[in-house]
This record gives C-alpha cells, structure tokens and sequence, in this order.
C-alpha cells in the first residue's frame, strides 16, 4: 500500500495482488490498506501464488493497470520451499523489478538477508523498512555494500504516506547530525499552501496575525508528520540535541482543540476574550 500511493500520485493507475497465502489474515490485510489508499486488490483466496499472479497480470492488461505489485509472503532465505516459491514466481512472470523488503531494526539479518535472496533471486532493489531512527542507518549503508544493488525507498513510520525515496547523502546527513533541509524543504511543500503562505507573509509585515492564521499553520504542520520527525530534520537539531527531549503531540491537540472552542470572530478578535468567554471555550474543549 505504501509502495502503491507515491505511483498514484505520479498518475499511474497500480494494482496489489495478494500472493501471500501463508499468514493469516493477509488477504484481508492487504484489501483493508488498498482501500485506504485507493488501490484495487486482486485476490483468489488461497490458491497457488504462481496462477494468482499470473491471473493478476492478465486482469491488469484488461483493466488498464499499468503497475502491477506482488504481495508475496515474508520468508527467511532458510526456507528452500519458499524460496523455490519465489523462484517459479520470478519463472513465470519475468517481472520487471524484484524489491526485497528488510527491516532495518534487525541491524546485521538484514544485510544478511539481503545477501542471501540476492544469490538465489537476483534481487534488483531495496526497500528499508522501520528507517526512522537514526541509529538505524547503518544497515542501509551495509546493505548497499554487500549487495550492490540500490535502495531504492525507505520506510519512516507507520502511516501509509511514511515512505520516502532513499536518497543517500540525506541519510548520511541526519547521521552525522547534520539533519536534512531537502526533506524538510519537500515536506513544507507538499503541505503548505503558496497562496496562504502569501497572504499569511503580508499580514506579518502588517502585524495583523490572528488565532485562525495560527490554526491554519498548525494544521499544516501537523501534515509534514510528528514534531519529532520534523526537528530531527533541522540542523542542529537532531542527533544527540535531541535526546531525552520530549516532544508532546497531545498539547497540540489541546491547543487546536481551544481555538476550535472559540467563535470565528473570537479568534479574528481575541483581544475580546474576557473571563465569561474564556470559561465557555474551557468547558467546549473539555478543559474546564
């Protein structure tokens, strides 16, 4: 699901087969995310994987999907009748692209891993899941060693938008505490408004700045993701300066809670905001 939406986004129209018939649930799982994304889902319960696949690819020259993204089963490289699995499905399709997921929390397995599906698949690319800590880099930069073959996404939290083009001097810079502007430049685009940004600049320089200006903002921030991810991403800010630093999401909430407790003309004017109307919002967002 995660994979599907930046190729929606780009205008492609993908479709998610579910070939893993081993997990419980799985099927389920999948056509739970793709409807939260907005991405069909072919499945055919829990039949081979191979002929689910090669149904899938057919079903997608009728339909006009021009991506198609196999949901295979998690497997370790131990399993040779899984691997063998992969082997046949890789046989019958001459898929384009072979991504193999890791995790970068499990440190060495997972370059271990990577080694081992690449000599017995050929794997073409990486995507590094769980990358949101900063100590986890180092898998990354050891996959890419051993393998040779590029990472091409990596994983930064669990929403369905937390995944992000990998791109290695970014990662190399929030190592070394140096945070990473690019990013940070590319989420405030994605979510501010130009227009509002504008007009929110000219009341700035006139000084006339209300509580609806400010929710606005905040509502806009609080699409680039946590205040921790976002500080992590401001030199000088991330790495050890921030550790043992508590960012509290909950006092943003309260925070827009209040200014939704209030009257559009009390946020406009909160110059009016005498005891009377102060205890009326106090009770509206339960803070009384």
């Amino acid at each position: 699901g995660k994979l599907a939406l930046p190729f929606k986004k780009q205008g492609k129209r993908p479709l998610l087969v579910a070939c893993d018939i081993y997990r419980p649930a799985a099927i389920e799982q999948l056509k739970v995310v793709g409807g939260k994304v907005g991405v069909p889902v072919f499945e055919m319960g829990r039949t081979d994987p191979v002929e689910i696949a090669r149904k899938a690819v057919a079903y997608a020259k009728d339909y006009g999907r021009d991506i198609v993204i196999l949901d295979t089963a998690g497997r370790l490289h131990i399993d040779e009748e899984l691997m063998d699995e992969l082997k046949r499905l890789k046989e019958a399709l001459h898929p384009h692209e072979i991504m193999l997921v890791v995790d970068a929390m499990t440190g060495q397995d997972a370059v271990n891993a990577a080694s081992a599906f690449d000599e017995a698949l050929g794997i073409d690319s990486v995507l590094i899941s769980k990358l949101d800590g900063d100590a986890r880099g180092g898998a990354a930069l050891s996959v890419r060693a051993v393998t040779g073959k590029p990472i091409k996404f990596c994983g930064t939290g669990e929403k369905l938008d937390a995944l992000e083009p990998f791109y290695p001097d970014r990662m190399a810079s929030r190592l070394l505490g140096m945070g990473d502007v690019m990013s940070l430049i590319e989420k405030a685009q994605q979510n501010f408004d130009q227009k509002k940004a504008q007009e929110l600049e000219k009341k700035m320089r006139s000084g006339k700045l209300t509580l609806t200006d400010f929710y606005d903002q905040l509502c806009q921030l609080k699409g680039m993701g946590s205040m921790a991810d976002i500080a992590a991403m401001i030199p000088g800010a991330g790495g050890k300066a921030l550790q043992g630093a508590q960012v509290d999401e909950k006092q943003l909430a309260r925070t827009e809670a209040i200014i939704l407790s209030m009257t559009p003309y009390e946020r406009d004017n909160p110059e009016v905001l005498n005891f009377s109307r102060k205890k009326r919002i106090a009770a509206g967002c339960g803070l009384e």
